[in-house]
């Protein structure tokens, strides 16, 4: 669904940031370490920018962690970036529900490992009743495979026929997206100096506010992110519209 401020161009913090945490890689090779090191300083970045969320008025706040890309990249980080979400959520896990924050995982869970999709089903489980913050990772995520995976299940149900053809239209398809409990992002942040979107949320950003920022992720600070926020609040939202 759509989130629209009451009046165009009204400015509004935005209640959903989506972030594409990308340039762990590029620090840590900057400091003569390898990729996996860059990867690890990441992940303690995700507790600082989600603790923050509140105080800049941010109800939702989806992170991108692995691509359906991502796969490509040699076994060794594949491997490693496997072992470090096993960890970070047996780690975070109790932390995360104690302060509040609900976390949903979006993705194809079908080519994860079964231990990992535990730990992910588990801890959905044991935040299901937190509303402060509501953190969604993606993880084997890929906007036009999560498009393909919902048309299919939306073709299903046409040829059982319970949904009618006739009344398919924009409003359908988000029913099944994996994003279908949640608002639309207000705002999207790419990190690292990189200025494209990477098969993320592709439905979900069609008004969505882009922030392409050169900071690395691992050096992206809460201060930085409220900064991006107010930013955003002084922006004129029209939808399409004009002002009276």
């Amino acid at each position: 669904m759509r989130r629209e401020p009451d009046e165009v161009g009204q400015a509004t913090g935005p209640g959903h940031v989506a972030i594409i945490m990308d340039g762990n890689g590029r620090w840590a090779q900057m400091r003569g370490r390898p990729r996996l090191f860059g990867h690890h300083a990441g992940a303690r970045r995700v507790r600082e920018i989600v603790e923050a969320c509140p105080e800049n008025g941010v109800k939702y706040l989806t992170i991108f962690a692995f691509s359906t890309e991502n796969w490509k990249r040699t076994q060794v980080e594949v491997s490693g970036l496997m072992k470090l979400f096993q960890r970070y959520i047996t780690k975070e896990a109790r932390a995360l529900s104690d302060v509040g924050v609900r976390v949903r995982f979006i993705g194809d869970r079908v080519r994860l490992n079964d231990k990992l999709v535990e730990l992910m089903d588990n801890l959905e489980i044991l935040t299901a009743h937190n509303d402060l913050v509501h953190l969604t990772i993606a993880l084997n995520y890929g906007g036009r495979d999560e498009v393909a995976r919902a048309t299919k299940r939306l073709a299903q149900d046409v040829a059982l026929g319970t949904l009618d053809p006739e009344t398919i239209d924009e409003e359908t398809l988000p029913r099944y997206l994996d994003t279908y409990v949640l608002p639309d992002p207000d705002l999207v942040i790419r990190t690292s100096g990189e200025a494209r979107i990477s098969n993320f949320l592709l439905w979900q950003s069609a008004y969505a506010e882009y922030e392409f920022i050169d900071t690395l992720w691992p050096d992206f600070t809460a201060e930085e992110f409220g900064r991006l926020a107010r930013k955003y609040g002084a922006r004129d939202r029209r939808f399409g519209a004009v002002k009276a």
